[in-house]
């Protein structure tokens, strides 16, 4: 079937009109969502694994290093905060708008979402917002506090606290676009379980999730640095930790987001209507 825009909504209409007409999706995201609880306690216990493996791996790799600082500048309780923080990030961009979205194209219900005075992308956006908050909350939160317990980590300045919540902000942002395109080449290729097992693969190493950028060789962190994955975890790590050259180092990272995210926004809009001007509906 092939498909057409989505209207826009009534010309005219104030923008906070428009944005309550994408509440209900949040609060029917929310109300899924609390139909699945046991799934946090899944999370939080895998999560809460997989920081543990590697959190003990890297202190064991750093517990000889001197005071100042062993590979790539950090010390065991650096490295530490790193890895702990970077599985929490990774948590906040568990969002689901690719499994989501590549459901409901195979299925063809994105295409009631077609005679709707509403934009696709945005309602997923709002869809996803319980998730990324039930998942701070319920458990990034818990995960950062039990391992606050067992194992030094660094403290952080109050101004590199303030940057690292901006950061993160805009690196949920990031993580909403790649997982929303990730999605839409359901429009393409019929199963998407291959092309966001790649995606995950190539975010968690180019991220900084698995390794920290520092470590990586010059011409693999130079290509890392260059991709809009870096946002997602180790630019918002270096602000936390303070691992920026002064004001101009903090710009750079957040400017860098900021950047990726109106072009990764841009690129979403112009593949979304060109998806639907080839829109074929699976099933019944």
């Amino acid at each position: 079937m092939s498909g057409r825009p989505a209207p826009r909504g009534l010309p005219g209409v104030p923008p906070t009109a428009r944005a309550r007409h994408y509440l209900p999706f949040a609060t029917g995201g929310l109300q899924s969502l609390l139909q699945y609880r046991s799934t946090f306690v899944t999370t939080g216990i895998t999560a809460a694994a997989g920081a543990a493996v590697t959190v003990f791996l890297w202190r064991a790799v750093y517990a000889g290093s001197p005071p100042g600082g062993g590979p790539g500048g950090f010390t065991a309780e650096s490295v530490t905060t790193y890895l702990l923080m970077a599985q929490v990030l990774q948590i906040l961009h568990a969002n689901r708008v690719d499994d989501e979205v590549a459901a409901e194209v195979y299925r063809g219900d994105v295409a009631v979402m077609l005679v709707r005075p509403v934009s696709y992308p945005v309602v997923r956006f709002f869809a996803c917002l319980p998730v990324v908050a039930a998942n701070a909350v319920l458990v990034g939160v818990p995960v950062l506090a039990l391992f606050a317990l067992v194992v030094p980590l660094t403290v952080p300045r109050p101004v590199d606290v303030l940057l690292f919540l901006v950061s993160a902000v805009l690196s949920v942002l990031l993580a909403f676009l790649v997982n929303l395109l990730t999605g839409m080449t359901g429009f393409v290729t019929t199963n998407t379980w291959g092309v966001r097992m790649v995606k995950q693969s190539v975010v968690a190493f180019f991220a900084g999730q698995l390794v920290p950028l520092a470590l990586m060789p010059g011409p693999l962190a130079a290509l890392a640095a260059a991709l809009p994955f870096r946002g997602m975890v180790d630019g918002p790590l270096t602000l936390l930790l303070g691992r920026y050259d002064g004001f101009a180092g903090a710009a750079d990272v957040l400017g860098r987001q900021i950047g990726w995210v109106a072009g990764l926004t841009v690129l979403s809009a112009l593949l979304w209507r060109a998806s639907l001007s080839r829109l074929e509906v699976l099933g019944g």
